[in-house]
């Protein structure tokens, strides 16, 4: 299937929204956070909260994670922010514990990211000098090897690549096209999540960043989800576009089961790369199927950090969570948060 989005379509859609606020539909019940405190971030403590948030979500919302038609589940895990600030390895296990309990085979669970390098260098992949891996019988996709773009499914948006360093080079490498001309302005979609598992799970990390304002759970299952993606960074518009209207892919919405996201550690200012010097560590786990919500409850603590420790907020002209939001993705305002307390 062609996927091809305008990128002005938000924007444009922001100011229809303004310009006709009265008429506007009202927006749709938030979607419930489900969370729960950590004991403590050891394989235990993970194992435990994640099957009780889990366990909540499908008693409450009546759909059980196990295995469908395919077979398959898949783990989107970020690495790209490098040691001191991936996605937790003691959760990453527990969720792969708690699938494995509910029926799925160790090898049809399997981990997707996006750079050899930092995947290699946070533990994701095997050592170079080992070669052991962390994961013995789960697949790892590497997304920049370009062995998991289909030349049908893609984002098409008239900016081109050039100009535009960010985490990865030749990230369309492998992947064919009649134009070169054509493949500069198409940002190719990550199938294996989507055409090849029944559901699968978000596992960001949250950082700043100074482009989209929160680098996490939108940011991580669409741009650092895709090839070519680097192009969208030459204007504050362009990726928050961008990050909305792949995020309201179909394809991609109706497989995304939902995001589960470890506070850790997060960054609040000097991000996307991992400096400790402004990192926040809390006990909490949290699971939604709303990942605009999330993503705004975590600005909330981002901008309080920054105000903390003498620092501006983030720019509100970034407005990633607002395009989304207006895109039917999820809610932007963390006071209409739906909290579900899951007691240890």
């Amino acid at each position: 299937m062609l996927m091809r989005n305008s990128l002005l379509a938000a924007l444009l859609l922001a100011v229809f929204s303004s310009a006709r606020a009265d008429e506007a539909p009202p927006p749709p019940a938030p979607l419930p956070v489900w969370e729960t405190t950590l004991t403590g971030f050891g394989l235990t403590d993970y194992n435990h909260a994640v099957e009780r948030l889990i366990a909540d979500f499908e008693q409450r919302t009546g759909r059980r994670m196990v295995p469908g038609e395919k077979h398959k589940v898949g783990l989107k895990i970020y690495a790209d922010s490098g040691p001191g600030m991936a996605t937790p390895m003691p959760l990453v296990r527990a969720v792969i514990s708690a699938l494995e309990r509910r029926g799925f085979a160790k090898e049809n669970i399997f981990l997707v990211g996006l750079n050899q390098l930092r995947l290699r260098m946070t533990g994701y992949l095997p050592s170079m000098v080992s070669a052991e891996s962390a994961f013995p019988g789960h697949p790892i996709f590497v997304l920049e090897s370009g062995r998991y773009f289909d030349p049908v499914w893609f984002y098409d948006s008239p900016l081109p690549q050039r100009f535009d360093p960010i985490f990865v080079e030749n990230q369309t490498k492998g992947v064919p096209n009649d134009s070169t001309k054509d493949e500069d302005r198409k940002s190719f979609l990550a199938t294996p999540l989507f055409l090849d598992a029944d559901f699968w799970i978000n596992l960001p990390v949250y950082t700043d960043h100074p482009t989209l304002g929160v680098n996490g759970s939108l940011v991580n299952a669409t741009l650092w989800n895709a090839s070519n993606t680097a192009r969208f960074f030459r204007s504050p518009a362009n990726a928050p576009a961008a990050v909305a209207e792949m995020s309201a892919i179909p394809e991609l919405r109706q497989t995304w089961a939902f995001t589960i996201v470890s506070l850790q550690h997060y960054q609040y200012i000097g991000g996307p790369f991992f400096n400790s010097l402004y990192t926040v560590s809390e006990p909490k786990l949290w699971l939604s199927r709303d990942p605009v919500m999330l993503d705004a409850m975590m600005l909330e603590r981002i901008n309080r950090w920054r105000k903390l420790s003498g620092f501006n907020p983030v720019s509100e002209e970034i407005r990633t969570l607002e395009f989304a939001h207006l895109l039917g993705v999820g809610q932007d305002d963390p006071k209409q948060a739906k909290i579900i307390e899951v007691p240890e």
